[in-house]
Parts: structure tokens; C-alpha cells; sequence
């Protein structure tokens, strides 16, 4: 049985293309690599997208590790990609990608091919260690993108109810979501939590 615990990227500083972590994103990281000392984590891989990879370094520090680069954890489409772009424009891009999720974008990838990228990573992890537990450090789009391709809307509605509509702002920065992988099949075990930040003690699956 594989482990994977998607983690969101820690807050990013404002601003366009690939920008790193904020202070306040830093420390959201750190609180999440202190968090996975109680875990029995057998690897750590990021997204290459700065902030991912940034927040993956702390907890990848915090374990002794190193980290490495997946593209396939990338998020669907980053603001600053397609020179000229304004953040009004991006935003409406995405919004038509979380509607119709075989659109595919003039940068980046349909909201079905990106989900489809991060059950690839997870089969792929799965397949060559299938007792693995596996911090990925990636995207908050990119999940829910991967969740709504795997899991019927009923399943969704037990995580949170309204998912569909809701998706874009369901998974906070450095929040954990826990997947299991196991012959062939994923269940959700905890879902966009945050108590490691706020203090909450240990994580709490409300299944």
C-alpha cells in the first residue's frame, strides 16, 4: 500500500511567473516539515515551479532528504507563461478550464490532462516501491484536478460538499491531502487539512 501526501505549495510572494515563497509562506513550510517527522516518509518530490520546490526543500531538510523534480506535479497553467498575459486574462483562462475540462489552454493543460499527470506520478511511485509514503510538493489545482478524474461527484461531496463548484479555492496553501494507493485503487484519508498550522495537533480524517 503507497502513501502519498500532496502538499500545496507554501504562500508565494505576489508577482508574476515563477516567484519563490513569502515569509509567511517559508513559515507554513516549516511548520509542515516538522509536521512529517512524525510520518515515516520514504521520499520527498516537488513540482520544479519555485515555490513548490522551495517548500519541498524544508521538509526534504527537515527528513534528511533530497528532492527531486517531477514535472508531472506541475500546476495546470502558472500566471506569466504566456508573455503579456494579465492576471485578469489568466484568471479567465482558468475559470474556462475548470468548466470545460478538455480545454486546453494556449499555455499549460486541460484540467483532464493535468489530473491525468498526477495519477500517472502516483502509479508510476506506487508501482516501483508499493510500500512507499511519498511527500509531493505540487499544486492546489492540480489536486482537486486529479480527485475530480478519479473520484465520482458523490465521493467528492463526502470530502466537501459543493466540490465541483468550490474547487478552485478548496485546498489551502501547505495544506496536506492524503491519498492511498493501493492494487490499483485510491481512497482519500485526509483531505486539504491544515491542522499542522494552526496548532491542531495531529491530522484528523473525518471519513
Amino acid at each position: 500500500m503507497g502513501m502519498f501526501y500532496l502538499v500545496r505549495h507554501g504562500l508565494k510572494k505576489q508577482g508574476t511567473g515563477d516567484v519563490p515563497l513569502s515569509g509567511e509562506g517559508a513559515a507554513q513550510a516549516r511548520a509542515t516539515a516538522r509536521h512529517f517527522r512524525q510520518k515515516k516518509i520514504t521520499s520527498v518530490y516537488a513540482s520544479p515551479l519555485r515555490r513548490a520546490a522551495e517548500t519541498a526543500a524544508f521538509i526534504a531538510m527537515e527528513l534528511g532528504y533530497g528532492v527531486t523534480e517531477d514535472s508531472r506535479l506541475r500546476e495546470r497553467a502558472n500566471w506569466g507563461d504566456l508573455p503579456g498575459q494579465t492576471f485578469e486574462q489568466f484568471v479567465a483562462m482558468w475559470n474556462r478550464c475548470t468548466r470545460d475540462r478538455e480545454y486546453i489552454p494556449p499555455v499549460g493543460d486541460s484540467a483532464r490532462k493535468a489530473g491525468e499527470r498526477l495519477e500517472s506520478f502516483i502509479r508510476e511511485c506506487a508501482e516501483q516501491d508499493p510500500d512507499c509514503a511519498i511527500a509531493a510538493v505540487t499544486h492546489g489545482g492540480l489536486i482537486t484536478d486529479f480527485l475530480i478524474n478519479i473520484f465520482p461527484e458523490q465521493r467528492l461531496e463526502q470530502l466537501y460538499p459543493g466540490f465541483l463548484a468550490a474547487q478552485s479555492r478548496l485546498i489551502p496553501e501547505c495544506s496536506i491531502t492524503a491519498v492511498r494507493y493501493d492494487r490499483g485503487t485510491f481512497e482519500v484519508e485526509l483531505f486539504a487539512s491544515t491542522a499542522h498550522l494552526t496548532g491542531g495537533g495531529e491530522d484528523k480524517n473525518d471519513d
